[in-house]
């Protein structure tokens, strides 16, 4: 494929992801605008109605209940969502996990199938979902703020929980990945909670939206440069794009990635978001870190979901769980 920004050509797609791709038609390439943000929020809410809570527990395989956790900042509590395999005891590793949805969409209940047939039950996992606020209702710093007191939470009540505080992996996709790379430099910095490590999955991570790839695919990729200068805006307002942004919200503009935890950075080769993940890993490596970077050829954003039975999404898949099972073991 040719094309794209400026005239870049455009990697290509892998075979089975670009069949999935053509029969989804424009809908895999709607392009979020400031002007249809509101639509595109009932949309992706109707989308991925909440599981129930008797629904997530599959007929009794899995405990789950949601817990209410104080702000720091006093206004309310969030919700996040506790689930682990029934009848399994002590103190079990835990993912604490943050949704992906632009920090514009998603929630905190419709992850946990996939999380808990995927991870909770062939690595005996707890799982932790949190239900961050969204933009534009709620601007930075909400979203980590949130992620933030329910690890706090979390690490406090580990033994109320059946979790082992020494291992706790964040994590997350897409918009939840950079809110996980964000989460972890806010713990490092405030002394808080040690992770054991962290999973960046197609991280969201520079609100510029200046490298190359982004350029490279836009008007291609199923999240191009257009939608998501539109969620940045959402999240930022006027500081969006500015000197004045904190690493906190946009993970790329932190200058020490020193004294994180390990890292599992993967984005596909045909995405936006490409560069900024590599570029990520790397700073990790230049600061003497531990991360371990895949970059899937062919793959565009949310290439697991779009077609999770295509041999890239499944070795990806295979990927993810081989570095967890690695990680939780130390």
């Amino acid at each position: 494929m040719t094309g794209g920004s400026a005239g870049r050509r455009v990697p290509p797609w892998d075979p089975e992801l670009r069949a999935v791709l053509a029969g989804a038609g424009e809908r895999a390439r709607e392009v979020l605008t400031p002007e249809g943000l509101a639509a595109w929020q009932q949309r992706d809410a109707a989308a991925r109605p909440r599981p129930t809570l008797d629904q997530l527990r599959d007929g009794g395989r899995f405990e789950v209940a949601e817990l209410r956790v104080p702000r720091a900042d006093g206004a309310g509590e969030v919700t996040v969502v506790s689930a682990r395999p029934a009848g399994v005891g002590g103190a079990l590793p835990l993912l604490y996990y943050l949704h992906g949805g632009g920090m514009v969409s998603g929630n905190a209940w419709s992850v946990l199938p996939r999380l808990l047939r995927g991870w909770a039950l062939p690595l005996g996992l707890a799982v932790l979902s949190v239900e961050y606020r969204l933009a534009p209702g709620t601007r930075f710093p909400g979203a980590v703020e949130d992620a933030y007191a329910g690890l706090v939470r979390a690490a406090e009540h580990a033994r109320e929980l059946g979790v082992d505080a020494r291992r706790v992996v964040i994590g997350g996709k897409s918009a939840g990945g950079g809110l996980a790379a964000a989460l972890a430099l806010l713990a490092r910095d405030r002394g808080g909670p040690v992770p054991a490590g962290q999973l960046l999955l197609s991280p969201m991570l520079d609100d510029r939206g200046d490298t190359f790839s982004s350029h490279q695919m836009a008007g291609h990729d199923t999240w191009d440069r257009v939608s998501n200068a539109t969620a940045w805006q959402a999240v930022l307002g006027s500081r969006h794009g500015t000197a004045d942004v904190s690493p906190y919200a946009a993970p790329a503009r932190a200058t020490d990635l020193s004294g994180l935890p390990a890292a599992y950075v993967e984005v596909g080769s045909a995405e936006t978001f490409r560069d900024e993940a590599v570029g990520y890993a790397d700073a990790i490596w230049r600061a003497g870190g531990e991360a371990e970077l895949h970059v899937w050829p062919g793959a565009c954003h949310g290439f697991d979901t779009l077609a999770p039975h295509a041999a890239v999404s499944r070795d990806a898949h295979a990927a993810r769980t081989a570095w967890l099972r690695r990680v939780l073991a130390r």
